[in-house]
C-alpha cells in the first residue's frame, strides 16, 4: 500500500542536526524503485558519510521509501524526476526548474511496457525482471496446495523475460504452455480459484484456459537522460554499463532496469538487491578515494600568511 504525499511537500529531507558536514561527498539518484531504495538501504549500511538526494517521479511513495526518506543524510524529492544532466558542471535538473549538483549521479530510472497492459492484466502474474522470481514461486505454491495438483500455466511472451519466466514455472512444477501471440483480454479469474486469472482471449475470439497466467512481454528502459549526459547506450536500449557499474561518462552510474550490460537489461541478469550492493560498495570506494585525495592536495598547500 502507498501512502499519499501531500501536494504542498515536495521532499521529505532527513534531521539536519544529525546530517552530514558542509563538503561531504553527494549522491544523486534519479529513480525511486526498488533498485534506488536498495541502493539507499545498502549505503546507509555501509554509513555513507555524504548525502544522498532521491528524485522520484511520483507524488506517493510506499511505506518501505518513506522510511529511507527518515534517514538523515537522505532527501527524497517526491514529484520532482530528473530530466536533464549537465556532465561538465555534474548538476542535475529537474521538469520543474530545480537544480541539484552531484559527485556522483546514479541513474535508476526502470523500464516501462512495450505496449499497453492487455486488458485485465491485473488478474495475472508478471515477470519483467528477476526479482518477480519469488512472487511467481510463492504464488504457484499456494495454488498448487490449493488445487492438490500441478497447475497449468499459461505464459504470454517472447524474448529473454519469456525465457526466463518458462524456465521458473517449470522449476515450481507448473506446466506452462506458452504462446507468443498477444492476447485481447484476460479472463477474469473464476468462482473460488483466488486472483488468478483463467485464461486469455485472442482478438479473433480464440482462447486458451489454465490455472494461472504470467505476463512476460517486452520491456524498454527508461534511458531517456543517457542523450542529455552524452552517455552510451545499448543498440537495444538502456545505458550501457561496465561490470563496476559505471557508464561511459565519469561520475554516472547506472542500475536496474534503466541500465543495460552486453546489451541485456540488467533486471534480467542480477536482483536488484545484488547490483545495489555492489553498487554501494563502490561508489563508497570511490567517495573514499576522492575524499583521500582531496585531504592530500590540502596538506600539500601552502599554510595562511
Amino acid at each position: 500500500m502507498s501512502a499519499p504525499a501531500p501536494s504542498t511537500v515536495t521532499s521529505v529531507p532527513g534531521a539536519p542536526a544529525s546530517g552530514p558536514a558542509a563538503g561531504s561527498p553527494r549522491i544523486v539518484i534519479a529513480g525511486a524503485g526498488p533498485a534506488a531504495q536498495a541502493l539507499v538501504s545498502q549505503l546507509n549500511r555501509a554509513r555513507f558519510g555524504g548525502t544522498v538526494t532521491v528524485l522520484s517521479n511520483r507524488d506517493d511513495a510506499s511505506a518501505e521509501l518513506l522510511d529511507l526518506a527518515a534517514l538523515p543524510q537522505v532527501s527524497l524529492r517526491f514529484g520532482q524526476p530528473a530530466s536533464f544532466v549537465d556532465a561538465g558542471t555534474r548538476t542535475v535538473s529537474t521538469a520543474d526548474g530545480m537544480e541539484f549538483g552531484y559527485d556522483h549521479l546514479v541513474i535508476a530510472t526502470g523500464s516501462a511496457p512495450e505496449e499497453a497492459p492487455v486488458e485485465g492484466a491485473g488478474h495475472c502474474l508478471s515477470y519483467s525482471t528477476i526479482d518477480d522470481a519469488g512472487a511467481i514461486g510463492a504464488a504457484v505454491r499456494d495454488l498448487t496446495t490449493e488445487l492438490g495438483r500441478r497447475p497449468l500455466g499459461i505464459l504470454v511472451g517472447t524474448g529473454t523475460a519469456a525465457g526466463q519466466a518458462e524456465a521458473v514455472l517449470r522449476a515450481r512444477g507448473v506446466r506452462p504452455i506458452r504462446t507468443t501471440l498477444r492476447p485481447a483480454a484476460v479472463k477474469a479469474p473464476v468462482s473460488g480459484s483466488g486472483s488468478n486469472a483463467s485464461g486469455i482471449v485472442f482478438a479473433d475470439g480464440s482462447s486458451m484456459n489454465g490455472d494461472l497466467v504470467v505476463l512476460a512481454e517486452e520491456r524498454v528502459s527508461r534511458d531517456g537522460l543517457a542523450a542529455s549526459a552524452g552517455l552510451r547506450t545499448a543498440p537495444g536500449g538502456g545505458i550501457a554499463i561496465s561490470q563496476d557499474f559505471r557508464t561511459s561518462v565519469p561520475g554516472i552510474w547506472a542500475i536496474g532496469d534503466a541500465a543495460a550490460f552486453d546489451g541485456v537489461r540488467l533486471g534480467l541478469l542480477v536482483a536488484a538487491a545484488s547490483a545495489a550492493g555492489a553498487c554501494a560498495a563502490k561508489l563508497m570506494t570511490a567517495t573514499s578515494a576522492a575524499e583521500g585525495m582531496a585531504a592530500g592536495v590540502a596538506e600539500r598547500l601552502p599554510a595562511a600568511a
